[in-house]
């Protein structure tokens, strides 16, 4: 699995024999079961996630009701918002399948970070990227019609369609379950039509 950290890695940058000496030290490994909680909404949270293997859901429980937030599959990292600052979390990290991931803390950072300089700018480096996207991809969320969005996810993520419950998705999209049967027949009979 330490090989998937560095081929993902070395979408950005040239991997050294030297950093890829760094990031194996580095680096711990942990499987988690389906089902289980990595976060709970008040916990405090002092560890991060790179996603090896299965899925991930964040989510908030508003007057008793689950609302997603976020899914998060293969190589994305999973940083809760209060990551290394001794805060309660406002939200729930659920394992949706079984999970391996990379775990990282702000102390290990800190160390390793120190011991390797330039772990440290590619995290830099990776971290700008991810919130280019991230910023994107809300962006694009915000002004789109719920149609839009599961389009969007049909064709960008059409693997969570079969990875995660509908009602969930729905949660996602923001609309309710018998509201995302209405997109999915809606967008059939336009290709029945079509």
């Amino acid at each position: 699995m330490k090989n998937e950290i560095l081929k993902h890695l070395s979408k950005y940058t040239k991997i050294t024999n030297e950093l890829e000496d760094a990031i194996t030290k580095s680096t711990f490994i942990e499987s988690f079961k389906k089902g289980t909680i990595l976060l709970k909404e008040g916990d405090i949270s002092n560890e991060c996630y790179f996603l090896l293997k299965g899925c991930i859901r964040s989510y908030i429980i508003e007057n008793g009701e689950e609302k997603t937030i976020e899914f998060y599959t293969e190589e994305q990292v999973v940083t809760p918002s209060n990551y290394g600052k001794s805060t309660p979390s406002n939200y729930y990290l659920e394992c949706m399948e079984d999970v391996i991931v990379s775990i990282g803390n702000p102390k290990l950072e800190k160390e390793t970070f120190q011991k390797y300089p330039q772990l440290e700018s590619l995290s830099r480096v990776i971290g700008e990227i991810i919130m280019a996207k991230n910023q994107d991809t809300f962006a694009q969320f915000k002004i789109s019609s719920p149609e839009e969005r599961y389009l969007n996810i049909l064709k960008k993520r059409p693997d969570l369609i079969q990875r995660v419950p509908q009602h969930q998705i729905a949660s996602y999209l923001g609309i309710k379950a018998e509201s995302l049967s209405r997109i999915k027949k809606r967008i059939i009979n336009k290709k029945i039509i079509s």
